[in-house]
């Protein structure tokens, strides 16, 4: 059986993520110098996205296997410079369909500990006081936080998997270039996180290591990070065949921010992230103020 060609397989995945199929509906379109198909599919078969199948006598197209995702990890997340680090357990679960993640931290500094679960969906954002804070009567609260949506979409988007994902259905408007030796593909994001410009590195075996993002508006310069991806690994309890880093360093404005060791993953399990309903009535609210 052969595989598909590099374009087919962006091609599916913009299918596959409910994209406009015209943003990406011709190899020159997507690709202009052919250069940009071919390098986002060798990012995605590096991740180990990328599967196809011959079952049953015939051959399917490739298609892209990571939709949901859950991992946990552990090390420290930091204030200003001037604050102490927090030793901090991050357990993150997340989809790319819908675009959603929950983020749940304890940090700890000293005697003193903090938990926290922030969650988004869509064009929702909200902070739970218990998983499925909200949902029902006397369960837990879930406070909107509408603030936050921008900075927790971003979180989504600049994960390795996400920028596949991106970059694939930004069409025409991704593009690729050499930096120092190194592949740096650059593409706009869209819909809540338009005006956010992102460039990610590739490493010597085509995985992601670095992602850079940037806001034009400099109102939102705290969209600005510096993500480090390492030590890449498939961290399944079982194994997958996919990878994902066991290092993560973010900074913002050049200040650390987030220090983390993944000890396991798993990846497409049961995940839900139902809105609760006074977080869908106070974004309806807001929408309405700020027309």
């Amino acid at each position: 059986m052969k595989m598909t060609s590099a374009v087919g397989w962006v091609m599916t995945l913009v299918v596959l993520l409910g994209l406009p199929a015209g943003s990406c509906s011709q190899t020159e379109r997507t690709t202009g110098s052919g250069d940009v198909a071919k390098t986002l599919k060798a990012a995605a078969d590096a991740l180990g996205m990328a599967r196809w199948s011959g079952l049953g006598g015939g051959e399917l197209p490739e298609i892209d296997v990571v939709n949901r995702v859950d991992f946990r990890a552990t090390g420290s997340t930091y204030g200003s410079d001037e604050e102490p680090a927090l030793t901090t357990e991050y357990h993150c679960a997340l989809s790319y369909n819908p675009p959603a993640m929950r983020v749940e931290m304890t940090r700890t500094v000293g005697t003193v500990s903090q938990h926290t679960i922030q969650t988004v969906r869509e064009n929702y954002a909200w902070n739970e006081s218990e998983l499925g804070g909200g949902l029902e009567p006397g369960r837990g609260t879930a406070t909107p936080d509408m603030a936050a949506l921008k900075q927790r979409l971003l979180q989504l988007w600049i994960l390795p998997y996400g920028v596949v994902k991106a970059s694939s259905a930004a069409g025409d408007k991704t593009k690729v270039s050499k930096e120092n030796g190194n592949t740096v593909i650059s593409f706009p994001l869209t819909g809540e996180l338009s005006g956010i410009t992102v460039r990610a590195t590739l490493d010597d075996k085509n995985l992601i290591a670095k992602v850079e993002t940037q806001a034009d508006n400099r109102s939102l310069s705290r969209m600005d990070l510096e993500t480090q991806y390492s030590n890449y690994a498939d961290l399944g309890e079982a194994p997958t065949e996919v990878l994902f880093p066991a290092h993560i360093v973010q900074k913002q404005g050049g200040h650390k921010v987030m220090d983390i060791q993944v000890k396991s993953v798993d990846i497409s399990p049961y995940l839900v992230f139902p809105v609760p309903p006074n977080v869908r009535k106070e974004a309806l609210r807001q929408s309405a103020v700020n027309k």
